[in-house]
């Protein structure tokens, strides 16, 4: 039995040792989440660009790593943007673009998720360069733990929904 003169010392030991393991936790859990960010296993890539099934349809695929917790959520959100000629620049496609996020999965390991854009091409106008942009969010229950953004590139492999298979590119030109 602990007498009454040494609770204090004891409670001067757990602040202490509070103290020392609460950073070593939060340095884990941060340093998983950076790990994120620099994987292969982060990326976004055109996987349907109209092909003869799917006419003026683009569909847009990320892929997403796990931060190893499983009782983490990731989430995905999925933006067409257009080249406008006459500037050079991205221009967010605002019809049919989807501002919510889209659940992926649990985030012990690595996911992918999708989504399809059927555009209607003005008559007359040139064809339109299109590429797409992918948010992700890793969350906690309600709290988001970590974002990212990548922009399209090729050379990716979809586990679903490319066509034709195997399909990846980094713009998709539609017209």
């Amino acid at each position: 039995m602990l007498s009454r003169s040494r609770l204090p010392l004891l409670g001067a030991l757990l602040c202490v040792l509070i103290a020392v393991m609460a950073p070593a936790a939060a340095r884990a859990k941060s340093s998983s989440l950076a790990g994120v960010l620099s994987s292969r296993e982060l990326w976004a890539t055109i996987d349907v660009c109209s092909p003869a099934d799917q006419t003026n349809t683009v569909g847009v695929r990320g892929a997403m790593p796990g931060d190893g917790h499983s009782g983490d959520r990731m989430f995905m959100s999925f933006r067409l943007q257009y080249l406008n000629a006459a500037t050079g620049t991205w221009l967010n496609l605002v019809k049919g673009a989807s501002p919510s996020y889209v659940a992926v999965g649990p985030s012990a390991a690595a996911r992918q998720g999708g989504r399809s854009f059927q555009l209607v091409p003005v008559a007359g106008r040139p064809a339109v360069t299109m590429r797409g942009i992918v948010d992700y969010q890793w969350r906690r229950g309600r709290v988001v733990l970590q974002t990212a953004e990548r922009t399209t590139t090729a050379g990716h492999r979809s586990l679903a929904g490319a066509d034709p298979a195997g399909y990846s590119a980094a713009t998709c030109l539609i017209g």
